[in-house]
This record gives C-alpha cells, sequence and structure tokens, in this order.
C-alpha cells in the first residue's frame, strides 16, 4: 500500500520540477521531503527521479506513478468531499412520502426542523394513499415514507430490506353531528348501539380499511352513504350536515373543518396505526436524520 502523503510529494515534484518548491508547496523542509521520497521509491523498488542542478525529473516509473497518484487523490479528494456532504448534510436530496392526514397534521413541522438544521438540502414530498408508501420506499421512488394500518385487520408483512417503523396510535372514534342523540354522554359507547344506524361507509374497497368496515357490518351498523374517497375530509362534511355518523381516527375528528361531536367506542379495539416505512441501515443519512426527528417528534408512544 503506497502512503497518500508519499503520492501527494511525487505528483507535488512533477509539477513543480523541484523539491524545494515541492516542499514549500506542500508545507515541508526540503529535506523532510526528500526523506518521504526516499520511502515511497523503497515502496515502489524502483528510482522514481533523478536530482539535477536545476531540480529534479521523474524516471518513466516515477510518470507512471505520478499519473496513477492523481487519478488516486482526485478519489480520496471526492470521498473526503462526499463524506463531509453526509456528516453536515451539505446537499444533496430527501424524498418523503405521506399520506394526507399524517402530511397536513404531522410532517409539516418536522420537516421545518429538518430544513432549520438542514437549509441545503433539497425537500420532495410526494403523496402515496397507504399502503402505497410501502411500495415507493420498496422501489426507491422516496427514501421513507409515512403510512398506516387499521386495526381490525391483518397486515401484510413488509418486503425484505424494508422495515415498518409504528410511531404513533391512536383510536378510531364515533364522529357525529352535533347534537346528535349518540353523542349525549361523557362514557363509552358500545359498537352494538351503532346497529340499524346510518353510518358514511369510508372507502369499503380500500385495504386499510376492509377490517374496520367489516366489522362494524358485524355489528349491524347500516351503510346509508358509501364515500369512495380514502380522505375524510368528505366522510366529517357529511357527517356534520346530519347524513350519517362515522368512525374515524381520533385526529382526523379533533382537527375537522366541519363542526362534529366524537364518542369514543367500547371495545377499544378499533385503531390507527401511523408507521414510518424506511430501508433501515441501509437509509441515507438524510433519511436517518429525518428518521430520528420523527420518532422524537410524535407525543405518543407506539404500541403493538
Amino acid at each position: 500500500m503506497y502512503d497518500p502523503t508519499r503520492l501527494a510529494a511525487l505528483v507535488a515534484v512533477a509539477e513543480t520540477g523541484s523539491i524545494t518548491r515541492a516542499a514549500a508547496h506542500l508545507g515541508y523542509t526540503a529535506p523532510a521531503l526528500s526523506q518521504q521520497l526516499a520511502k515511497l521509491e523503497r515502496e515502489a523498488g524502483a528510482t522514481l527521479l533523478v536530482r539535477h542542478h536545476r531540480g529534479a525529473r521523474l524516471t518513466a516509473a516515477g510518470e507512471l506513478l505520478a499519473g496513477r497518484a492523481r487519478r488516486v487523490l482526485d478519489e480520496l479528494d471526492q470521498a473526503r468531499h462526499e463524506l463531509a456532504q453526509l456528516a453536515g448534510l451539505s446537499g444533496g436530496r430527501l424524498r418523503v412520502g405521506t399520506f394526507t392526514t399524517a402530511g397536513v397534521h404531522l410532517l409539516p413541522p418536522v420537516l421545518s426542523a429538518f430544513r432549520r438544521a438542514h437549509p441545503d438540502v433539497e425537500l420532495a414530498v410526494t403523496e402515496y394513499e397507504p399502503p402505497g408508501g410501502i411500495a415507493a420506499v420498496t422501489a426507491g421512488e422516496v427514501d421513507l415514507a409515512l403510512t398506516h394500518t387499521y386495526e381490525p385487520a391483518v397486515a401484510d408483512p413488509p418486503p425484505p430490506g424494508v422495515m415498518v417503523e409504528p410511531l404513533l396510535v391512536e383510536e378510531l372514534v364515533l364522529a357525529t353531528a352535533v347534537g346528535h342523540r349518540l353523542s349525549e354522554g361523557s362514557g363509552r359507547l358500545a359498537v352494538a348501539e351503532l346497529a340499524g344506524r346510518p353510518l358514511i361507509s369510508s372507502a369499503p374497497a380500500h385495504p386499510p380499511r376492509r377490517g374496520v368496515e367489516s366489522a362494524l357490518a358485524e355489528a349491524g351498523a347500516t351503510p346509508a352513504v358509501v364515500c369512495e374517497s380514502p380522505g375524510y375530509a368528505l366522510v366529517c362534511a357529511l357527517v356534520s350536515a346530519g347524513l350519517g355518523v362515522a368512525v374515524v381516527p381520533e385526529m382526523v375528528a379533533s382537527l375537522s373543518s366541519t363542526p362534529l361531536a366524537v364518542r369514543r367506542l367500547e371495545p377499544a379495539d378499533f385503531r390507527r396505526t401511523i408507521s414510518v416505512v424506511h430501508r433501515g441501515d441501509r437509509a441515507t443519512a438524510a433519511a436517518a436524520t429525518l428518521l430520528a426527528l420523527l420518532r422524537s417528534g410524535f407525543g405518543r408512544a407506539a404500541a403493538p
């Protein structure tokens, strides 16, 4: 193995034509640089330069090694630059996937904190309706993504090399119009009480909601309006207008732009888990940094 310092000395002599000038360029004394060159000749097993009264010139072996050395030193400089970028996140791009609720209410403050710390990293955000974010991370379309699953449901295992890490678990609650009879009382409402009640059915064909819709159907809740949009803004608007009741995530109900009344359900088996999808140890430095912010930014610990 050749010492990069000695390779740099040889290149400097090749470029300056003088040991003295090369030493001054590198910050060495001439004797110290001569010692480095002598060690390099022993490593190479060949005479690399010839001294003369006007300076020094490289031999054929010296020219060959100097040419290779330039490429090696350029690669090392590029590596140092790229490592500095990774350590300081002074450039590059971070691609994030999200679904609507998280993109509107959870992700912006986390991305804001990331941008304050790393203003030179380009941010790109793409919306994926779950489970599309998992596929996007798997395909390399994004560096990480926020997704969700519902209970009751059976979640599919993630693809190899992809991790789905829970960040937040929230209950699904009953949303009704203000003043609705089912909203009266402070205790939990038995799911059986939904039997025969008009229900705003939220995207029953949507994979994350199928288990919830099936459980509500088993409890006798009758779909009054089938809302095929996977987003909840339309569902909440229909509920607020008195067209039926709906079972929605607690966050959705509390942040609804239309007035709603909320009641917790019994049993409390209806839940939504918000998770972050990433590549584990293969995550980029920017993705790992945002992942740490997401872990610390969610107020409630995830539970299985």
